[in-house]
């Protein structure tokens, strides 16, 4: 059997098992008014995206419904239809800044299934490069993330909200 290490997510998991918030962390950044500090790239109608705070890669975002559910088929139509509509649209701004070579798109259900945060569902989209697995994590313990949060926020909000006037005719 091989193990893969991924010690920089050691700091995320410790954590989420320790500070139990009282509130959902996506329930209340979304009351937040300043979107740019809080990584809120797009706010549709029923859902919005936000950068993920703890990256695998660049780009590495989520697209999270404003009600609070646990689980992808508690939705209504029309809130799947929206998330659905901004992973597409997230994907295809993905491509244009970043160039990946491919993406993991992903909902975790449940902390057995890897939920960090299993009280709110939410759609991870991860943009992959080939070779982007590399030996800095397993020598030196530091995952390379070639852009910054900040950066990544200026380019994908504003790809995102060009055609915001196309937002939600889907």
């Amino acid at each position: 059997m091989k193990i893969l290490w991924a010690p920089w997510r050691s700091t995320y998991v410790s954590n989420s098992s320790k500070n139990k918030l009282s509130e959902c962390v996506f329930c209340d950044v979304i009351k937040k008014s300043d979107d740019r500090e809080n990584l809120i790239v797009y706010r549709g109608s029923k859902s919005y995206i936000i950068l993920n705070k703890f990256p695998y890669n660049p780009g590495h975002l989520m697209v999270v419904p404003y009600r609070h559910l646990s689980s992808i088929e508690l939705l209504d139509d029309e809130e799947y239809k929206e998330i659905f509509y901004l992973v597409k649209k997230s994907l295809s701004a993905l491509r244009k800044l970043y160039s990946p070579d491919g993406f993991n798109v992903g909902i975790n259900i449940g902390r057995s299934a890897g939920a960090g945060i299993e009280s709110h569902v939410h759609v991870h989209i991860v943009p992959r490069w080939n070779g982007d697995a590399n030996f800095m994590p397993i020598i030196s313990n530091t995952k390379v993330i070639s852009d910054t949060l900040d950066n990544t926020y200026i380019k994908l909000s504003k790809m995102l909200s060009e055609h915001n006037e196309e937002a939600l005719d889907h």
